[in-house]
């Protein structure tokens, strides 16, 4: 995974914990609802980079 993909993920990670918290400081379920979906988006995005980077050394090393 490049290190442009991992920054991208990890502040789209950080911007929906942002809205996440201020969705739940004015009682804004739209916001908490939005924050948790970019959230797990996030994550999503890191597995499936994980998964690329594991097939690509998996065939590297020739297996």
């Amino acid at each position: 995974m490049g290190i442009g993909d991992k920054m991208e993920n990890a502040a789209q990670k950080a911007s929906g914990a942002a809205k996440e918290k201020v969705g739940d400081a004015t009682d804004n379920r739209d916001l908490q609802a939005e924050g948790q979906t970019d959230k797990v988006s996030a994550d999503a995005k890191q597995t499936g980079e994980k998964v690329k980077d594991a097939a690509k050394n998996f065939t590297d090393d020739g297996r």
